[in-house]
């Protein structure tokens, strides 16, 4: 089965909106075991839709199609699918009332131009908006695509996020269920840090060649500080090989896997300092705040969390952390030796069982021979000891901060699984 998405926006061709759908309707897909060949954008044009429709009717047996249901002059998705397959608009009632309710509701005058989306294709399946006015379409059709007949099942949704995702989980995901069955699917993602893509692929991808012959799936996904490995298999035996293949990974590259699906390196920290007991801390120079704000976006991280220190300046590690101006004169800010004064300024001053401290340059400027643009210093102060480790990464100054936030954490988390 050939599932296509169609993103329609002239919005989203120049960048002014960020097109979302097409990874939360790739994930929820992918979730219930449907795989998605193929997604495009296009834009609002009726010339530039029709071609996106009529080429993917030559190759998919489900088309999902988001924007263009609006009552706008723009908005001509409905009319040209109409047109595609030779069905008339046919005024609601049902829908024309729906949209009057929606203004009555608010106590908002119901612009006369609303009721043109109570005009939807004959014999099309109306999906209800509980949160705007356009609602959904569905056409089923028989469709001549290289010489075949064969069915075609099209689904309209409006564009506004708050609109598209609660109609596709409450009423298109049954509705999929129902007419195309997903095929028995597993799926596994395993999360790693610490290590390189062609390093991971390196230790793992030849003992998992067996794997693949069997039907395994796999697939690597880098981002900024941690790679993915993606596990998927179909049929009878899909448990069994995605069970083998992780059994394989976890062998070879256990020490750098933090979780599992959509976890954080954040939240696995949080769920460790819950389960022991534990609290920590944060001092942050050339973060700014930014490993404290990751793990305050984890819920119940104040269980565990004391709270951050952002100290940039020189005085503010002196007067608030008890750093010493002789290590500040002799080593610098960004040195091994304050960094380990800062952890241990703060663990004695928020009473936390951890603290982590970093030091470093962002950038662009401030580097030299000795120390250049991207060296960091973390540290980590607990009751065994403080330790300092000196890292290198020479990127922009908001992806530095991502990769040594994630190295902070995964400094954090190495040494909290070393206590029973």
């Amino acid at each position: 089965m050939t599932i296509e998405i169609i993103n329609t926006g002239s919005e989203l061709l120049s960048g002014s909106v960020l097109n979302t759908h097409q990874q939360w309707l790739c994930n929820k897909l992918f979730q219930l075991g449907y795989r998605v060949s193929r997604q495009i954008t296009t834009s609002d044009t009726a010339e530039d839709i029709k071609t996106a429709v009529l080429d993917s009717i030559n190759r998919a047996d489900v088309i999902i199609t988001t924007g263009g249901l609006g009552p706008t002059s723009d908005d001509r998705t409905r009319d040209v699918i109409a047109e595609i397959f030779g069905r008339k608009l046919i005024y609601d009632e049902n829908v024309a009332e729906q949209i009057k309710n929606y203004f009555a509701l608010r106590k908002r005058h119901q612009p006369e131009s609303t009721k043109i989306q109570a005009y939807v294709p004959e014999c099309a399946t109306v999906l209800q908006n509980q949160f705007g006015t356009a609602p959904g379409i569905v056409i089923e059709a028989m469709v001549k695509a290289s010489h075949q007949p064969r069915k075609v099942l099209l689904i309209m949704l409006p564009g506004p996020p708050r609109e598209l995702y609660p109609m596709f989980e409450n009423q298109v995901i049954p509705l999929l269920k129902e007419k195309v069955p997903p095929p028995y699917f597993v799926s596994k993602i395993i999360k790693t840090t610490g290590i390189g893509e062609s390093k991971v692929e390196e230790i793992v991808g030849e003992k998992l060649k067996p794997c693949e012959k069997n039907g395994l799936i796999l697939g690597y996904c880098a981002r900024v500080g941690e790679v993915d490995l993606r596990l998927e298999a179909f049929g009878n035996d899909a448990h069994k090989i995605v069970n083998q293949a992780e059994q394989i990974i976890r062998e070879s590259i256990g020490e750098y896997i933090y979780g599992e699906g959509n976890q954080t390196l954040e939240a696995v920290i949080v769920e460790i300092l819950k389960k022991k007991g534990l609290t920590v801390s944060f001092a942050e120079s050339c973060t700014g705040g930014f490993v404290s704000h990751r793990i305050t976006n984890v819920p119940g991280a104040s269980e565990v969390f004391w709270g951050g220190i952002v100290s940039y300046a020189n005085d503010a590690k002196m007067k608030v952390l008890g750093v010493k101006e002789e290590s500040l004169n002799k080593f610098g800010a960004v040195s091994e030796q304050v960094a380990k004064e800062m952890a241990d300024g703060l663990r004695k001053l928020a009473k936390t069982d951890f603290a982590v401290s970093l030091t470093g340059i962002a950038g662009p400027s401030g580097g030299s021979p000795e120390k250049p643009v991207g060296t960091v210093y973390i540290g980590l102060s607990c009751k065994n000891g403080t330790v300092a480790k000196r890292n290198f990464n020479p990127y922009d100054r908001l992806t530095f901060k991502q990769v040594t936030s994630q190295q902070a954490f995964e400094l954090l988390r190495r040494e909290l699984l070393k206590i029973s």
